[in-house]
């Protein structure tokens, strides 16, 4: 690293230059990358993918996509099955399919009675729009579909009749709109991230980490956008490189100008003081970059396509930071720190250990078993709610509380038809196959409400036919699956089983099947570069699994809150979703793992170099965690600006999100930074350094100083706990 720190600093005008240009390129990357990403997350090859795909391309409607359920109430004295209204009926659902361009069923046409109410005066059918084609452009929003379809059946429904259009899409629409853009999202984190930034440094240094991070995020985009022109790109990798980018760039540059602030004060300057961060926080840097790497780029390994563009940008964002911070920061340390530095500075920004956070972790330190106890319940019964996680779409009832879609949904409630029928399986059925026989064999299966099989164009092409099994339940919910996976259980030979709820269960099945083996290399890679930087067994095995307890902890928060509504009412109005959306677990691993393990390193690579400078356990966490609880502290609360930032929009989906990323760095940074990770370490005394001379040629480091290994370790385990290991023998030299 001086070696590296010395190149930086002699050729300050050339990097600067070239981040100069990099930083405009990817500023007119930024503006064009979101047109070259994709928005498919179904795992490639999997049987409901295969068959939307099919439905579609044969139909050109279905397949994925929920349907418009119109919802028709007739005026008293006229029941459905009178001639002339069941007629008026037909017209309107044939009006409805023309003007959608699809394919319509209802009463009308099936004589099904399950299509109406008890009374005979709600009847509800399915409209499923035509899909866009390649180069159409997106798929219209469902409220911009139901408007016209309903002025199209109005003309043709008996005098007095009410008719509200619902569906799934349309409940989610009207919840709210789109929400904030990327682009304002790391704009309101990155306003949140300079004031706590002011706060720390009560000068205009503050700047510098945020002006870093604007550079890293830019120049990621930059790889991003020559990313997508050799692979697809789905578009959550702007998520990760823009609210990624913004943390990690800014950690790094703390980390860094922190302890440059440090050297300072210990009398160096000018480039001695770059040099000597450089070359103990630089090495922190490289191993929380390639600790943040790790966590993101082994989901290239699953054969999900979004998945593996988050490990594009876990492998982009934390490389790029990293060399920002390691490259250009320097430069701008060296020639303009000691002039930002210098204004408008108060009390409290001084470069010592915090007194409060020296005080916290003394009385950590002196109650380390209750701290211990008390985390890992927290903890412990946190992670036992995430065990209840039920993954699929929100519930219609936790959807929208007004408008169109929300009156059409109230109007078949009172009517006592089940919700399950906004989310209809369309089975494919081959040729040769008569689908009025799987209608009947399908009618059979437990929780099918009915099953629709009509004739005509839209239903028949090319000697298949298809069917539509309407559940009582909807497809997010435990009894909708199980309606679900009953279908394909019941289905003849050569049928194809599509939807949504088919998609999410194979993706559930394909992403979360492999997800012990993906645990497992992960936990893997990052204990061995752990234990190459901490010189250590224990401290990186307690790292690793106190990330995944964490991880399962934030999971059972996220439950709770937003699947059972413990708080999702009081905090955005929203009742219990009922189950979390397939993709939010894979992603708040993706995003939470790395982030934490940033902390972890910073936090023990100090504890690390202060036990090798004064030989004591207890000591070394008092002023590692004295100097570092603060930068974590800081990390953490600009990090959770962004995300409350991110769960500002409207959608569901996004607000389960950003609430289970808030959670999660809240949680780390205080339970487990704070609390549990120096009452550990304070607990295992010299077992924290233990590392025998067979496990340090394996890892290719010097021998840790152990104390004189077992024996020494047991010795310290029977001391006195409360006491000042300040009189410690001193440990071996390292070399």
């Amino acid at each position: 690293m001086n070696a590296f720190s010395g190149f930086v600093l002699r050729h300050k005008l050339l990097i600067t230059l070239l981040w100069l240009v990099v930083t405009c390129a990817g500023a007119v990357a930024a503006t064009q990358v979101t047109d070259r990403l994709k928005e498919d997350f179904t795992p490639p090859g999997s049987a409901a993918r295969t068959a939307n795909e099919m439905i579609a391309g044969t139909y050109g409607t279905g397949g994925a996509e929920t349907p418009l359920v119109p919802v028709v109430t007739l005026p008293a004295g006229r029941p459905v099955d009178a001639p002339a209204v069941r007629k008026a009926l037909g017209e309107a659902y044939a009006a409805a399919a023309r003007q959608s361009g699809g394919r319509a069923v209802s009463y009308a046409g099936t004589g099904d009675r399950r299509l109406v109410s008890a009374d005979g005066r709600t009847t509800f059918g399915l409209v499923f729009p035509r899909a866009a084609e390649e180069g159409e452009g997106e798929e219209a929003e469902a409220d911009a579909l139901s408007a016209p379809l309903a002025e199209a059946m109005r003309a043709h429904l008996p005098p007095g009749a009410t008719l509200r259009v619902t569906s799934m899409e349309g409940l989610a629409e009207s919840a709210g709109s789109e929400g904030p853009s990327v682009l304002m999202e790391t704009l309101v984190g990155g306003v949140g991230a300079l004031v706590v930034l002011a706060f720390v440094f009560g000068s205009l240094l503050a700047v510098v980490p945020l002006a870093v991070a604007v550079v890293s995020i830019l120049a990621s985009f930059l790889v991003v956008y020559g990313v997508t022109g050799v692979t697809d790109v789905n578009f959550m990798v702007q998520f990760v490189v823009a609210l990624i980018g913004l943390g990690v760039a800014i950690d790094y540059s703390l980390l860094l100008v922190t302890r440059w602030r440090e050297e300072r004060a210990a009398g160096h300057r000018g480039e001695e003081a770059v040099r000597r961060a450089m070359a103990t926080a630089g090495h922190a840097v490289v191993s929380s970059a390639v600790a943040v790497a790790i966590g993101l780029i082994a989901m290239v390994a699953l054969p999900v396509g979004f998945l593996r563009s988050v490990a594009y940008g876990g492998m982009i964002i934390p490389a790029v930071s990293a060399l920002a911070a390691l490259t250009l920061l320097p430069i701008v340390l060296a020639t303009a720190g000691p002039a930002l530095d210098r204004r408008w500075r108060r009390a409290g920004t001084g470069t010592g250990a915090s007194r409060a956070w020296t005080a916290w972790t003394r009385q950590v330190i002196r109650f380390r078993v209750p701290a211990v106890l008390g985390s890992a319940a927290l903890l412990g019964l946190l992670a036992y709610a995430a065990l209840g996680l039920n993954l699929g779409e929100a519930h219609s009832g936790a959807l929208a509380k007004s408008g169109p879609a929300y009156e059409g949904l109230a109007t078949l409630k009172r009517a006592g038809v089940p919700s399950g029928v906004l989310t209809p399986v369309d089975v494919l059925v081959p040729a040769g196959t008569d689908p009025a026989e799987v209608a009947a064999r399908l009618r059979q299966v437990r929780g099918v409400h009915t099953v629709v099989a009509p004739g005509g164009a839209g239903w028949r092409q090319g000697g298949t036919a298809l069917v539509t099994v309407i559940p009582a339940a909807e497809g997010g919910t435990a009894e909708g699956k199980r309606a679900v996976e009953a279908i394909r259980t019941a289905a003849p030979p050569g049928t194809r089983i599509g939807g949504e709820t088919a998609a999410d269960l194979d993706f559930t099945r394909t992403v979360y099947g492999a997800f012990p083996i993906l645990l497992a290399v992960i936990g893997l890679l990052t204990f061995v570069l752990l234990a190459r930087s901490f010189r250590s067994l224990l401290l990186p095995l307690k790292a690793v699994l106190l990330n995944l307890v964490s991880l399962g902890a934030v999971l059972g928060a996220t439950v709770l809150v937003w699947q059972l509504g413990y708080g999702s009412d009081l905090l955005w109005g929203i009742s219990a979703t009922g189950s979390i959306a397939v993709f939010v677990p894979a992603m708040l691993f993706a995003f939470l793992y790395g982030l934490s393990m940033d902390y972890e390193v910073f936090i023990l690579a100090r504890i690390r170099e202060e036990y090798d400078r004064t030989g004591s356990t207890e000591a070394a966490i008092v002023e590692g965690i004295g100097r570092t609880g603060r930068l974590v502290t800081s990390a953490a609360l600009i990090l959770c600006l962004a995300f409350v930032s991110l769960a500002a929009a409207p959608i569901i989906e996004v607000k389960i999100f950003a609430t289970g990323l808030a959670l999660g760095i809240l949680l780390d940074a205080t339970v487990v930074r704070a609390l549990l990770v120096p009452a550990l370490v304070s607990l295992f005394g010299r077992w924290n350094w233990w590392l025998p001379p067979w496990a340090a040629r394996v890892l290719r480091v010097p021998p840790s100083g152990g104390g004189g290994g077992a024996g020494a370790v047991e010795g310290e385990l029977q001391g006195h706990p409360g006491q000042d290991r300040a009189h410690e023998p001193a440990l071996d030299p390292l070399p």
